[in-house]
């Protein structure tokens, strides 16, 4: 996952890295600058470490607040001085003025942010909470400046290059998305709206990560937890001891609905209370349920939309989108659910079976589903994830898995970095060199789960690479594997690799930008596009020569065996109907809540969700959503509104391009170039759709994706 929730807002401001003071002669006012009062704050000049890497080492939670308090007031000078330049309006004096403007805010703003998802205390998250609105308030106040706008809309694209025009058009839409044209009256209903929208994010989020930290379940006796290895019931010791309860066991929870280690927990007991814990987290009628905060949401998006002149918030929100409409997102998702759902029943069919053949004398439930799937796999394919696990010790996977990947296919290498200091101790960083030897990036990489963390795993930039700016990309992977306890060798699951190598696939994307403007460059892409670089990078996790370079058993150092690779690819279209069925459910609930058209349509939560899904023909009562609307944080906290679908949109671009590299020679460097070329290289610079054609030959198929689900031969 690409984490755009604050990505949004600082787009939203054109706030960039560098600030030139601007060098209008109409106005006599000055841009502020920084008193003695904050020349010990680190967030008021850019950090002295190679490209600007955050000084973690010097940055606290006290300078946040001074930090904002005058990036805003210095960004609302900038933002006035351009508005009002009595000059003529140019492309220079406008548009390049804004992207050089707000370099503190922003730079406040996102090192806040990442802090916020992968590290936060109560002191952060009451910032968060108090800012929110603020924030959201001074991006109205940009974007619903009538003189502003006015520049840009007389700004002529002519004698402009390729990128310029871009921006340009980048520039003019955002506005007109945004509200440019409302009335006076109508701008301001909307910048009410936006800062209500704003706080109920914010409230939403920090809500589900409490309610996942309390959602946690704990077990007295290790015989409850019969069937997890003995490092995973070590590791749940000592989380219980560090929650405050020595003697038991905790099971913390995953973002997901399904949990990981209920595929192995052969109490059918524990896994039901697992799975209720995953599936209840969020809606106890306690200071955490989320469901009165989401049913606002809901309705203050849809007023949002109609202020905006849109029937629903989706058509608002899809715009800008490769999609263009709710309803070709729609049809792209009517065309995986029937089949989807028919796999699905027969999956359900097989573990059925396959109790009543043990004489388990129960219907299977949806805490059942991944415990008996995994023998029907090893019926099946004769394949055992436990058996899979040892040769997947997490650091092996990343330098010889990911990188080795990476440097076989575009030539670029790693070297790792512990002079650099780090917002918590689990974090490790890497510098990473072109095939010509120049330093490319910094990349850092937080593995492990933890209470300040939210759920899930996401890439982010603490520093975005811009020629204008003269910056380079600063980058972070999160994860939320289970930390080993210690001593112990941190094993994942094969889940949990291909997890990895797709959020390094966003990383290559924000790693190899190469443009002039902060606003245009790396993953700066409409949501259902982002995907599909990381996407496509899941596939080497099994390409044989990667594979066999990482997958290493992590006590006898002897590569895995080809028994065990062939099960694997064998298996690969194993459960798709399930694991289609959990995405695409979620998908559309995620659209029909962002589709209604008035507020009547707004029943309760649960209501609402059951009836989605109803509606859509989700009725395998196993095969539950992916995320459960309480805690969808993606669509409620994670700027993915209305866009839940653009990992199926994404996985149709990327199951068709990975098959024309495999036609053309799979993993070779002149394969790797071109991709960088056309697709990781390009940002938002160019029409994605050209760009996908310019790369492919040919306008996306769905086939492939069909091909790859298992749905059709």
């Amino acid at each position: 996952m690409k984490n755009i929730s604050s990505v949004l807002l600082i787009s939203a401001l054109a706030f960039n890295y560098s600030c030139t003071t601007m060098t209008t002669n109409n106005l006599s006012q000055e841009i502020p600058v920084p008193d003695a009062t904050l020349s010990s704050n680190p967030l008021m000049k850019k950090s002295n470490l190679q490209y600007e890497a955050p000084e973690f080492d010097k940055i606290k939670d006290q300078h946040f607040k001074p930090a904002f308090d005058f990036g805003l007031k210095q960004h609302d000078a900038e933002i006035l001085k351009i508005a009002t330049n009595a000059e003529n309006p140019t492309f220079e004096n406008t548009i390049v003025a804004l992207e050089k403007s707000g370099e503190i805010l922003k730079r406040s703003m996102i090192i806040f942010s990442n802090l916020t998802s992968a590290n936060t205390n109560p002191i952060l998250q009451a910032l968060d909470e108090e800012y929110a609105p603020i924030f959201a308030a001074h991006s109205d106040k940009m974007l619903l400046n009538d003189q502003l706008y006015s520049r840009i809309k007389s700004i002529s694209e002519n004698g402009l290059d390729s990128e310029s025009k871009k921006l340009l058009q980048f520039y003019k839409q955002n506005f007109e998305i945004a509200g440019a044209n409302l009335s006076s009256v109508d701008k301001e209903k909307l910048k009410q709206v936006n800062q209500q929208l704003a706080s109920l994010s914010t409230q939403y989020s920090n809500k589900l990560l409490e309610a996942r930290k309390q959602g946690g379940v704990f077990f007295s006796d290790a015989k409850e937890l019969d069937g997890l290895s003995q490092d995973d019931i070590d590791a749940a010791k000592i989380d219980a001891k560090n929650a405050g309860q020595p003697g038991k066991y905790l099971l913390a929870l995953q973002n997901t609905t399904q949990q990981p280690l209920l595929q192995n927990l052969k109490n059918r007991a524990s896994r039901e209370k697992l799975y209720k814990a995953s599936w209840l987290r969020a809606e106890k009628n306690d200071g955490n349920d989320t469901r009165e905060t989401i049913e606002k949401l809901a309705a203050t998006r849809l007023k949002k939309a109609q202020i905006l002149g849109k029937k629903s918030f989706a058509e608002w929100k899809l715009q800008d989108q490769m999609a263009k409409t709710p309803e070709a997102a729609v049809n792209l998702m009517n065309q995986l659910a029937k089949p989807a759902v028919e796999t699905a029943q027969r999956e359900a069919k097989d573990i059925q079976n396959l109790i009543d053949q043990q004489k388990g004398g129960f219907t299977v439930e949806p805490w059942d589903w991944n415990f008996y799937a995994e023998q029907v796999r090893k019926a099946k394919y004769d394949l055992d994830e436990n058996q899979i696990r040892p040769y997947f010790e997490v650091t092996t996977v990343l330098e010889k898995g990911v990188f080795y990947a990476a440097e076989q296919f575009y030539g670029i290498s790693f070297k790792k970095r512990t002079d650099l200091p780090t917002y918590h101790p689990d974090v490790v960083a890497y510098e990473v060199f072109d095939h010509d030897g120049k330093s490319l990036a910094i990349y850092y990489l937080d593995f492990y789960t933890r209470d300040s963390k939210s759920g899930g795993a996401w890439m982010s930039n603490f520093v975005e690479q811009s020629h204008l700016l003269g910056t380079k990309p600063v980058i972070v992977n999160c994860f939320n594997y289970q930390k080993p306890a210690p001593g112990k060798p941190s094993l994942i699951s094969y889940d949990d690799v291909s997890t990895m190598f797709h959020e390094f696939g966003h990383s290559i994307h924000g790693m190899f930008a190469n443009q002039k403007y902060p606003s245009l460059s790396g993953t700066n892409v409409p949501r259902d596009f982002v995907e599909f670089p990381s996407q496509i990078n899941e596939h080497w996790a099994l390409d044989p020569v990667i594979l066999n370079n990482y997958a290493i058993h992590y006590e006898t150092k002897q590569p895995i065996p080809q028994t065990l690779v062939d099960k694997i690819k064998k298996a690969a279209t194993f459960n798709q109907g399930y694991m289609t069925t959990e995405l695409v459910s979620a998908a559309s609930v995620d659209m029909d809540w962002h589709s209604v058209t008035s507020e009547a349509q707004l029943i309760p939560v649960l209501d609402f969700e059951k009836q989605s899904l109803k509606n859509h023909g989700y009725t395998l009562a196993t095969v539950p959503p992916r995320y459960h609307t309480p805690y969808f944080a993606h669509i409620w906290g994670g700027g993915y509104s209305a866009g839940y679908y653009a990992y199926l949109w994404s996985e149709t671009l990327d199951s068709d391009a990975w098959e024309w590299i495999n036609n053309n020679g799979g993993l070779t460097r002149e394969n790797g170039d071109r991709f960088r070329k056309y697709i990781l290289s390009v940002g938002n610079s160019v029409d994605l759709n050209q760009a996908f054609r310019d790369f492919t030959g040919h306008n996306p198929d769905i086939q492939p994706l069909l091909r790859n689900r298992g749905f059709i031969k």
